[in-house]
């Protein structure tokens, strides 16, 4: 097993890097087999491999019957070993894959000379510079844009973190290959490491006998920042910080914290029951953990590099005097915390140390004695850098306490903001309990929504409160109201930024926020002062999902800017106001081109009715890593939005597989990060300088048509046939993907069979698994033959839209994408599952001619000969990747018939299960995607 899987555009050289190292990894493997397996597994491997590639250079019948034979000959226990062995081959090319993309990066820069990196943050400010954008122009910029991007457990990372683990290892042994001095004996010891971990990685069981729990994923979450973010983010600030100095070096520039990152694991309570108050304390409590742990890991490093003595330097007299304070406030001589009396700097760390150790402590009740809030820390901080510059130790500065500085400015005491997300019905449930209880309205549920919000807004405006300690309610409603009491307690003892927002799933009124504030108001998180001003510190954002809650956003948040009570509380929060579209659900409800297409006109929309009301908007794109679920790398998801909506900040959320792939390694993201940032301050220029098409409109028009089009096509098929919904579960391995413990979330919003209960991650994973990827691409082809009509005039514009309108290329990109990782002759394998053959032949045939049809309309209008020839790197990897990914289908079809065929007889075999999962988890390596 060691063909390369990926070829490089850069340069054969570094081409041919890769290849050694998949080639490397391959043979590792092939030992592992032959010692785990004997020859018998290594030769039967290989065999089938070669088969495969055979059938996919050119499809011979008698061919296919030999391999299809081969499959179902194997036992089981051979099987299993098949099976592993490729899903486990295809996490050593992932790894080399990542190893390689750091290795280019740094390739590219050892031998660039001066030139700059495409996408690097020094390409932008050369950009701004190079158009006389003045310094205090580029400032107010970089004031006013800001990125958080935000973590969520949504289960689509199949990876254990055992074996996340074994990869981090095999990485970093690789990396070490690079080095040119080492010796012979030493490339021979990083070999026998090699296989050792590849070894470990065979022994080591893929799947999670059990579900993880919240606090699992909380610490799965904590282990990024811990591995990459806490030393990459600062790392992003000072190379922006260095080009700023670099090209502008009269300014003095203050870079604001304009990235960060969230989560909402922990907080996301949407359906998953075991989200309760109690455990988003202790999620809190594991951020703070985790953040003291990295300042006093940073300040124990420090000491090494501050030995600086009284004896030769002059430290400033506003140290001495601190060290003399922390002395008197703690009463330990300075001898006592260090051992030097001639070493201020080490006597300053450890008195800060004491101090960290001391704010983490609830038992140490003296203020004095802590740091209050992360600005206390942070001013001990200036003292020890200011002094430092006072005898010229700028660089220790720099290079340690400022980039310390960065870190508290980044990660305070909470380390990350934690969003709560809840249904809006939970709230419904509650408030409808609470007012029946205070004798207000007996069913305020029934209530019409014109009813609903005039009772909230009176509510809101109230000083009175409305639960009562002495009142008994249901359970649902008193952890409801627990939910505000654990915010409120938490900004108290946390900070105030570790919880902000609190974000309404299925928000479809106006009352849907008004619930939210009301409950905040009940706590204080809403409170009116006497001198008549509002103090919030909590947001309810709501999030619009479905097409229909698209179209209704704009409406519901003119009515929300015209409430005066609720109107206070945005004023509270810097007349911001947060606003979360999803992508997952508008996807999974219109199809790929409605979903980009509604998405567009919302956030226009909802923009003009903002800048109405003198409100700033902060939108929050939840997407997915998968096509059908919005993904894309990050830097095209910022420049995919229109300029004008970025005006407030933007919030994207990273989930599953994205996080192992972009985070796991120090590298790449930083790379990510960079890129976005680059993204970001092109977004804010574009917006200072529109670049709008003069027929912009009449395009946009044109889209309007396709998409009505596109809707009705997908929506015939998905919700207006019968038959679509047994066609779906019975040729993918929908019911499967639900027995893979890889989240604490169910997959289904209420124990229900409806299509509108079915999540989208387990509905676009199914699809992904089975290679149809329908949901990133059906009824592309009908929208743009709608308008093309086979006319040439026509299909002239659509070239034009594609060529100059950036919205136009990146929709027209993700659905070829799509089509390019989608696989009909392998889907063809997985209909045989469906069990009536009219059903089968008649959607499968639907579900065919649309995809012939989406691809030849995306290469007339590209251009092009072949899907994705415009990035040739991807469409290598895909072509080569997949005939080590249709073995792993063809037997994942096996599996599921036998195993269905048991179940249908009220029996199971757990061994057999373990395959089926075990197949989900290599194809889902194979093809870097999930749900």
């Amino acid at each position: 097993m060691s063909d390369t899987v990926m070829q490089n555009t850069k340069s054969p050289a570094t081409g041919n890097l890769l290849r050694r190292d998949v080639r490397f990894l391959g043979h590792i493997l092939g030992e592992v087999l032959v010692q785990q397996g004997g020859n018998e597994l290594f030769n039967l491997v290989e065999e089938i491999r070669e088969m495969s590639k055979s059938l996919r250079a050119q499809f011979v019948p008698d061919l296919f019957e030999q391999f299809q034979s081969k499959i179902k000959s194997l036992q089981p226990e051979l099987r299993h070993k098949v099976i592993r062995a490729f899903a486990i081959y295809f996490q050593l090319v992932n790894i080399a894959e990542q190893n390689h993309r750091v290795r280019r990066k740094r390739d590219y820069e050892r031998s660039a000379g001066e030139s700059i990196q495409p996408g690097s943050i020094e390409s932008i400010i050369v950009k701004l510079k190079n158009k006389n954008i003045a310094p205090e122009e580029v400032q107010d910029i970089l004031k006013g844009m800001s990125l958080e991007l935000v973590m969520t457990a949504h289960p689509t990372e199949a990876t254990r973190r055992a074996v996340l683990d074994i990869h981090q290892r095999i990485a970093r042994e690789m990396m070490e290959l690079d080095n040119p001095t080492l010796t012979y004996r030493e490339r021979e010891s990083l070999r026998e490491k090699l296989v050792c971990e590849v070894l470990t990685l065979w022994q080591t069981d893929e799947l999670r006998d059990r579900k993880p729990t919240v606090l699992d994923e909380v610490r799965n979450g904590l282990y990024y920042f811990d591995e990459t973010l806490f030393d990459v983010l600062p790392n992003v600030y000072r190379e922006l910080e260095r080009c700023l100095h670099k090209y502008y070096s009269d300014y003095t520039w203050h870079v604001p914290s304009f990235l960060k990152f969230g989560s909402w694991i922990g907080g996301d309570r949407d359906g998953n029951p075991s989200v309760t108050s109690d455990v988003t304390w202790e999620a809190l409590t594991l951020h703070r953990d985790m953040v003291f742990q990295k300042y006093e890991e940073v300040l124990h490093e420090l000491m090494d590099h501050v030995s600086f003595s009284k004896n030769i330097v002059n430290v400033s007299q506003e140290l001495i005097d601190s060290i003399a304070a922390d002395r008197e406030i703690h009463g330990v001589g300075s001898s006592e915390v260090w051992r030097n009396e001639k070493e201020p700097y080490r006597i300053k760390v450890s008195y800060m140390l004491q101090k960290l150790h001391n704010t983490r402590n609830s038992a140490i009740t003296d203020s004095s004695l802590k740091y209050t809030s992360p600005d206390q820390f942070k001013l001990d901080l200036l003292i020890v850098e200011r002094s430092l510059r006072n005898h010229f130790a700028d660089f220790v500065a720099d290079v340690y306490v400022c980039k310390l500085i960065r870190q508290v400015e980044l990660f305070g005491f909470h380390l990350a903001a934690l969003d709560i997300r809840q249904h809006s019905k939970e709230h419904e449930q509650a408030m409808a309990e609470i007012l029946a209880k205070m004798g207000i309205v007996e069913d305020y549920a029934s209530l019409p929504e014109e009813d609903k919000i005039k009772l909230l807004s009176d509510l809101l405006s109230e000083p009175r409160p409305l639960t009562s300690p002495y009142l008994e309610y249901s359970e649902s409603t008193t952890e409801c109201i627990n939910v505000y009491r654990t915010i409120q307690a938490a900004q108290k003892e946390f900070g105030p930024d570790c919880i902000r927002t609190y974000l309404i799933s299925m928000t479809q009124g106006a009352s849907d926020l008004l619930e939210v504030m009301v409950l905040a108001k009940e706590v204080g998180l809403y409170r009116r002062n006497q001198d008549g001003t509002v103090t919030c510190t909590l947001q309810s954002a709501p999030l619009f999902e479905t097409i229909d809650d698209l179209h209704a956003a704009p409406e519901i948040m003119d009515v929300m800017f015209r409430i005066p009570a609720y109107r206070e509380s945005v004023t509270a929060m810097d007349d911001l106001q947060e606003i979360m579209l999803g992508y997952s659900d508008s996807n999974k409800d219109g199809g790929a081109i409605t979903a980009n297409w509604e998405l567009r006109v919302a956030l226009q929309d909802i923009t003009a009715v903002a800048k109405r009301h003198n409100v700033r908007l902060k939108f929050f794109h939840g997407r997915g890593g998968a096509l059908g679920r919005g993904g894309m790398p990050l830097n095209r998801s910022i420049l995919a939005q229109p300029p004008e909506t970025l005006g407030g900040g933007i919030k994207i959320t990273e989930q599953g597989e994205v996080l192992s792939s972009r985070y796991s390694l120090q590298g790449i993201a930083y790379r990510s990060l960079e890129q976005a940032t680059s993204a970001l301050i092109t977004a804010a220029m574009l917006a200072r300088y529109p670049q709008t098409q003069q027929t912009e409109a009449h395009w946009e028009a044109i889209v309007k048509e396709i998409s009505e089009q596109a809707l009705k096509k997908y929506q015939d098929l998905i919700f207006r046939d019968p038959d679509f919904l047994q066609f779906f579960k019975e040729s993918t391995p929908l019911p499967e993907v639900g027995e893979l413990n890889i989240g604490s979330r169910p997959s289904k919003r209420k124990n229900s069979d409806k299509f509108e209960d079915l999540r989208a991650i387990p509905w676009v994973f199914a699809w992904t698994q089975s290679r149809y990827l329908f949901p990133a691409w059906y009824a592309g082809g009908t929208g743009l033959q709608s308008f093309y009509q086979d006319k040439e005039e026509n299909l002239a514009i659509l070239k034009q839209m594609y060529e100059q309108w950036g919205f136009f290329r990146s929709m027209i990109d993700n659905l070829q994408m799509a089509l390019a990782k989608a696989d009909l002759l392998i889907a063809e394998q997985y209909v045989q599952m469906v069990k009536d053959d009219e059903v089968k032949a008649r959607i499968f045939g639907l579900i065919e001619r649309e995809y012939v049809l989406s691809s030849e309309l995306i290469l007339k209008i590209t251009g092009q000969e072949e899907i994705l020839d415009n990035v040739p790197v991807i469409q290598e990897s895909i072509r080569l990747r997949n005939p080590y990914v249709d073995p792993l289908s063809y037997i994942q079809v096996l599996l599921l018939q036998e195993l269905r065929s048991l179940r249908e007889q009220e029996q199971d075999d757990p061994e057999l299960l373990r395959e089926v999962l075990i197949t989900i988890n290599g194809i889902a390596a194979g093809l870097r995607n999930t749900g």
